[in-house]
């Protein structure tokens, strides 16, 4: 298993090269040669696996350059009970006949980027072993992956972390689980403007070669291959707790703001899970919306980016979305680059009248997006319902969802946060604050540290270059 850039002038290289590069050479993004199809009769077999065998399947196609005690004794070590609250990992809950939420938020930072970042972290610790080397992680956060993986990078050998996340636009839960965390290996920049300055700042140093390398900056975005092949696993999870055979075909809607977590769902589809629609849920954030409906993609200003409700998603330049161009152009790296030079430009592009917008249907995409209202009633009617609190992403997805339901064909519903992160949106929607877990208590009152700067990338170099020097504190043993 090779791996090739979306802009097609870096090299290829193994699942090890791609783990730690993050964002290629040339400012692509890394996906494999071809995507390893799945036959019947392994389908067939796995359908009676747990969440690690499964795992282990998925990954030793994925990273056939791990060895398999190694790859396995990760795996084991990461999806446990006592990091997840459930050895089922991620467990679905049927809302009614036909109607499933798989839960996704169960991990130590209650939101679905721990799934694929707890293991993200067992593999950086694996190479970074295996090469003698140490990792500066340089991140950016719209709610929830800073948490996850400031948690999950916690004490792990030889790694340090820089996350970026947009100053005053996350909940107070949010900003609290990570801006609490003080730890000399965790270092939190609050950067005044939206996430999408904050990711692009991100690509920026991570496209400095010279810089890269010289500090060892590595990615725990969705950029990185690594992190969107841990989610590849809880489709697979979901298609069979939800189906009774492999005849079947399920729904299934994301709440999207990066395309991360249902770019996972379309590398699934592509292997050959049997995945009829991939709903693509947003926000009023809905540049993801306009290009299914439309064909066009336009990215926003970051004055344009409006602060929501579902403030994880307030993204209106999509990173994972090139994967999927590369896909629907047919894998032609040029397309791709010269597309992608608009974007990084400023501009947009227009594939309506192009044959390859004409095959989107080949990919099972729909579309939709909510709005405050929207979500609001979602949360109270599944309340209602079902007797279940959802957060206000998750009602996103449901809402979307449910406008294109198919009865005879299972939807899936991705949760994808626990609503206590965002309790004031609760507290209107319900009128009373969400329940809250155990060890969550009052974590809004503890101490922040945190540095607040403007969206200037040689700011977040040199902060780099004075918190990084030696890493012996860094390295020390977990």
């Amino acid at each position: 298993m090779r791996y090739v850039s979306t802009r097609g002038t870096a090299p290829a290289v193994s699942f090890a090269g791609c783990l730690l590069e993050g964002l290629a050479p040339d400012n692509g993004l890394y996906l494999p040669e071809a995507y390893p199809v799945v036959t019947a009769a392994e389908l067939a077999q796995w359908r009676g696996f747990d969440y690690r065998a499964l795992a282990l399947a998925l990954f030793t196609r994925f990273a056939p350059d791990i060895t398999g005690p190694s790859l396995r004794q990760i795996i084991d070590r990461t999806y446990t009970a006592q990091i997840f609250g459930h050895d089922e990992i991620t467990p679905v809950a049927t809302l009614e006949s036909g109607l499933h939420l798989l839960q996704l938020s169960n991990g130590p930072t209650l939101a679905f980027k721990d799934i694929a970042m707890q293991l993200l972290a067992g593999l950086f610790e694996w190479a970074l072993d295996e090469k003698g080397e140490t990792l500066n992680i340089l991140g950016a956060t719209s709610g929830d992956t800073g948490s996850a993986a400031e948690y999950a990078m916690l004490g792990k050998r030889g790694i340090r972390v820089f996350m970026l996340s947009p100053a005053g636009r996350m909940s107070a839960f949010q900003r609290a689980q990570m801006y609490s965390l003080n730890d000399p290996a965790i270092i939190n920049l609050a950067v005044e403007g939206a996430f999408d300055d904050c990711q692009a700042i991100v690509k920026a140093v991570s496209g400095d070669a010279a810089f890269k390398q010289r500090f060892r900056i590595g990615t725990v975005n969705s950029i990185n291959w690594a992190r969107l092949a841990a989610q590849v696993v809880y489709y697979f999870k979901a298609y069979f707790a939800v189906t009774k055979s492999n005849s079947e075909v399920i729904d299934v809607s994301v709440p999207s703001g990066n395309f991360g977590n249902v770019c996972a769902g379309h590398v699934a589809r592509q292997m050959g899970l049997p995945i009829r629609h991939l709903i693509v849920a947003t926000n009023e954030n809905d540049v993801l919306d306009e290009f299914f409906r439309t064909g066009v993609y336009r990215p926003r200003a970051t004055a344009e980016t409006k602060i929501t409700s579902s403030p994880s998603m307030d993204i209106s330049k999509a990173s994972n979305f090139e994967r999927f161009v590369f896909d629907l152009v047919g894998r032609d790296p040029e397309k791709v680059k010269a597309l992608w030079g608009r974007i990084d430009g400023g501009g947009a592009f227009d594939l309506a009248e192009s044959g390859e917008f004409a095959r989107l249907p080949d990919f099972g995409f729909l579309s939709g997006s909510s709005n405050h209202q929207d979500r609001l009633a979602t949360i109270r009617a599944v309340y209602e319902r079902y007797g279940r609190e959802i957060d206000p992403h998750t009602a996103d997805g449901i809402g979307v969802g449910l406008k294109h339901r198919n009865v005879g064909v299972p939807l899936v519903c991705l949760e994808t946060a626990l609503p206590v992160k965002f309790e004031e949106t609760m507290i209107e929607a319900l009128g009373r604050p969400p329940g809250r877990p155990k060890g969550f208590e009052g974590i809004e009152a503890l101490e922040q540290h945190v540095t607040t700067l403007p969206a200037d990338i040689d700011w977040v170099k040199r902060i780099i270059e004075t918190r990084t020097g030696s890493v012996t504190q860094a390295r020390q043993s977990a």
